[in-house]
């Protein structure tokens, strides 16, 4: 019998030096580290709630970054190590610098989230009135499971931007003592045609009319009258027109909060975790970041859900025209700079979910408590459409967070040919430097509530600070 016990401890400790460690994160750390992890989400949750869209998201980073010493880019002023600025490009993406000892002479450290989440859109004319009901019409932007945005109180966020240029700000439906709108669904006693559909067909874009009022402005004998009543209210409230709406960025997201979820408070649930769960690490990690050894550039971009295009998404060259301006003022050529570069692609992959455990090849996948998760590649079919990090770029990383102790763990999005996705790691690789993905493990991810650990945002954020401060 003591033989057998002796065999099995020799096989136990050769799994321990030999297998990966799969048991539940929160196993493997200390409690410091949840306790941590708690207190960094408090106020990750107010910058949910204040930064449902990307321009909140650009205003509560640059107020925080201004706080910290940040101060606006003057490319014609000459910086000096451990000096820090910000570039706003446009009000809907921000980059954060903290100057290194060395520059931009060893390439730069680039840090990048994007800071906008699915959501429904305001057409360019949206008010209507049918059947004495007033709508919007909307266009959905980034992917969506079209189903999940019926019945789900709205709140109205955005710009409009008046011809003379002045800006009115709109903010309306997410507080108690607000109204909030929702898009309508029918009743499951006359939906028999509806639930026998493909569920792509059961539900399109042009149902995605958004309910906004039904009183008539009068008992004038006038058509559309409860529209005009909408107008009227709209325009005393915000002094707006319906012509105004042509030079507008109004989008509807969920009206609720983030919240603690579980019995145990260990997760968030929120609208807007992707990719907002990685862009607030990405700013703390900036803020924390004091005097690095290579410059450090946090970039919290626009546009990633449809694309990346535009003059605020990562397919712009905005960041390269702020890398240049840094290499020039110290004699490099931003092409060297770049090719000496690093970075994280701070985006969120789906985590494992037991009840769809199909749609997961589990020795591959990343899970809700073990950590920030770095992938590799994303893409889809045959790795179409994705960057690979390379395999020695993948060692350095696993270095910096082992040394540093950070919970982390590896995943792929979902089965091979099960769909696929892709993040901006591509267009900084293309840029020719060294890029992988690392964020958070997500539940629901694209849906209306969507849900987090506390302990992976937390990891995350140690992760990004590592990875700016320790140079190899």
């Amino acid at each position: 019998m003591s033989n057998k016990k002796e065999e099995k401890s020799a096989a136990a400790q050769l799994k321990e030096k030999l297998f990966l460690n799969r048991k539940n994160g929160c196993l493997k750390v200390s409690e410091e580290d949840i306790r941590k992890s708690d207190e960094f989400c408090e106020e990750y949750k107010n910058f949910l709630n204040n930064g449902k869209i990307e321009r909140e998201a650009v205003e509560y980073a640059v107020a925080t970054a201004e706080k910290a010493g940040f101060t606006e880019y003057d490319r014609t002023k000459t910086y000096q190590p451990g000096d820090r600025v910000y570039v706003n490009n446009r009000g809907k993406a921000v980059m954060l610098a903290v100057i290194g000892k060395n520059g931009t002479h060893n390439g730069v450290r680039l840090g990048i989230a994007h800071i906008d989440s699915p959501r429904l859109d305001l057409k360019p004319n949206p008010v209507y009135e049918k059947n004495n009901l007033a709508f919007f019409k909307t266009h959905y932007y980034g992917g969506i499971k079209k189903y999940q945005w019926p019945t789900v109180p709205l709140a109205l966020h955005g710009v409009v931007i008046l011809k003379d240029g002045s800006s009115i700000t709109v903010n309306i439906g997410d507080n108690d003592d607000e109204p909030c709108f929702c898009v309508t669904d029918l009743l499951p006693h006359l939906a028999v045609e509806q639930m026998s559909s493909v569920m792509k067909k059961a539900f399109n874009g042009e149902h995605l009319n958004v309910l906004i009022g039904s009183r008539p402005f009068s008992k004038d004998e006038e058509s559309e009258i409860v529209k005009l009543n909408i107008l009227n209210i709209l325009f005393e409230k915000y002094g707006i027109v319906e012509e105004d709406f042509l030079s507008a960025d109004l989008t509807l997201v969920p009206a609720f909060k983030a919240r603690d979820l579980g019995f145990d408070r260990s997760m968030i649930g929120a609208y807007g975790h992707d990719d907002k769960v990685c862009a607030y690490p990405a700013l703390m990690a900036a803020i924390d970041t004091k005097l690095p050894e290579s410059t450090v550039i946090t970039v919290l971009t626009d546009r990633e859900e449809i694309g990346s295009d535009g003059n605020t998404g990562m397919k712009s060259t905005y960041m390269v025209d702020f890398v240049e301006d840094l290499a020039k003022a110290d004699g490099e050529e931003v092409r060297h700079v770049m090719a000496k570069s690093t970075c994280l692609s701070a985006d969120v992959n789906a985590a494992y979910d037991p009840t769809y455990a199909s749609a997961f090849e589990a020795n591959n996948s990343s899970y809700i408590n073990n950590g920030a998760v770095i992938t590799k590649y994303t893409g889809s079919g045959g790795k179409y459409s994705t960057s690979d990090a390379s395999a020695e770029y993948m060692a350095k990383i696993r270095k910096i967070l082992d040394d540093a102790n950070v919970l982390w763990q590896t995943g792929e999005l979902g089965k091979v040919d099960g769909g696929g996705g892709g993040t901006i790691a591509k267009f900084v690789a293309n840029l020719n430097a060294d890029v992988v993905d690392l964020g958070v493990p997500v539940l629901s991810m694209h849906a209306p509530m969507e849900v987090v650990s506390k302990l992976d945002v937390y990891m995350t954020y140690r992760a990004l600070y590592e990875f700016y401060i320790n140079e190899e």
